[in-house]
């Protein structure tokens, strides 16, 4: 383990005032008292003169992040809020899934969950901003046949058990709803992101974003089954938000009493090595090539092993630092990505300090409709590591 007196002052300095500037819950005036203490242990008057300096651009910054929250502080609030209650739903759903299940390949418990999921975050956007289209995923057209009665019934029990009560009629008006076209300002929605995960009983994401003239501007990123506390697997599920130029936060997806002051701002990895870098993709390979994935790796020198989960997960945990790249590389020529696939989460590792593209370093287009037309697959990093990523892409003659 290194010892503060191993580094230079200036490092020191840094190193310090980046750990008191970022720990969590600590408000600003209980950090006010601590500085004198503090600043004590930052060894000469260049370490301190250094620590208050940085202390300062931090709260210019945290400031700054206050201002331009409170611009889209109603969108801000009824994201979160929706999903937390879809969280609630199809967690509950998740819960009843069996071995039999499983073993009969019943994909009916991520189906309600879906519907359930659009259905709640829908009914919440429609009532806060009901002249904002949604473009989701899912909608209500097989749904409204006879054959599916049964569905519904389970979706109105699931939504009754969290203390939503409606209609077939209105539910499926709710599910329509995100069935919108994407203007000039948008929702996309994906209501449960990583269904093979969810089936699992594994990861999955719910991912929401506001699109503002083809700019992510707003994303709620609920994970939850990713724990709060990394190294904690008992500790409550991820909720990850972001608004554009004010950072990056998390906290708990489970209680709905913690504002959004409580949350804790994440940011990605410092790793500039390849030694310590780990890649991160999707379990399934039929997402993306895993083998070409292992050749760009083993081209850049990464040798740790790969970390493999469902969904936009992925990249929340590069946003926050516990993985450093995340590939999702075109297995089909074909085929194009969705947005609802991608923007919850690339706004979040973009306001942690990451950096989102195509393959061939396109930023991601929002302008094309539902669909990234003008991009091809999607790579992501900590941002120091991703022209690197991408030349290593290249050579690698994926295309």
């Amino acid at each position: 383990m290194h010892r503060w007196n191993e580094f230079p002052p200036e490092q020191v300095a840094n190193a310090k005032c980046n750990a008191l500037a970022h720990q969590s819950n600590i408000k600003l005036l209980e950090a006010d008292k601590q500085l004198p203490e503090k600043a004590e242990n930052l060894g000469d008057s260049s370490g301190r003169s250094q620590f208050f300096v940085k202390l300062l651009v931090n709260r210019h910054c945290v400031w700054r992040a206050f201002r331009i929250m409170d611009g889209y502080q109603q969108e801000l609030q009824t994201a979160i809020a929706a999903v937390r209650k879809a969280a609630r739903v199809t967690q509950a759903v998740q819960k009843q899934i069996t071995d039999d299940v499983l073993e009969k390949e019943d994909r009916s418990p991520v189906t309600i969950a879906d519907y359930a999921s659009q259905a709640v975050i829908c009914h919440a956007l429609k009532e806060a901003f009901p002249d904002d289209p949604i473009v989701g995923e899912e909608d209500a057209a097989d749904l409204r046949g006879d054959d599916n009665a049964g569905f519904v019934d389970r979706i109105l029990e699931e939504l009754a058990a969290i203390g939503v009560a409606t209609t077939a009629d209105e539910v499926c008006s709710w599910i329509d709803h995100g069935n919108g076209k994407a203007g000039s300002r948008f929702w996309t929605l994906d209501p449960i992101d990583g269904t093979k995960g969810f089936l699992r009983g594994q990861q999955y994401a719910i991912s929401l974003a506001l699109i503002v003239d083809g700019e992510l501007t707003v994303a709620a990123l609920g994970c939850p089954n990713l724990p709060l506390a990394p190294a904690d697997e008992l500790s409550p599920g991820s909720l990850f938000f972001a608004v554009r130029g004010a950072g990056a936060y998390v906290f708990s997806i489970e209680d709905d009493a913690v504002s959004t002051d409580a949350a804790t701002r994440v940011q990605t990895g410092a790793v500039v090595d390849w030694p310590d870098a780990r890649l991160c993709e999707s379990v399934e390979s039929g997402h993306s090539s895993h083998s070409r994935s292992a050749q760009i790796a083993g081209s850049l020198g990464i040798t740790k092993e790969p970390v493999r989960l469902d969904s936009q997960a992925k990249y929340a945990v590069v946003a926050r630092g516990e993985a450093d790249i995340y590939l999702r590389l075109p297995t089909r020529q074909a085929y194009q990505e969705k947005i609802w696939d991608h923007a919850g989460g690339a706004l979040v590792v973009q306001e942690a300090g990451g950096t989102v593209s195509d393959i061939n370093g396109k930023p991601l287009d929002f302008t094309q409709g539902h669909e990234l037309k003008l991009n091809r697959g999607v790579v992501v990093s900590n941002g120091p590591l991703h022209n690197a990523v991408i030349q290593a892409v290249q050579a690698a003659g994926i295309s």
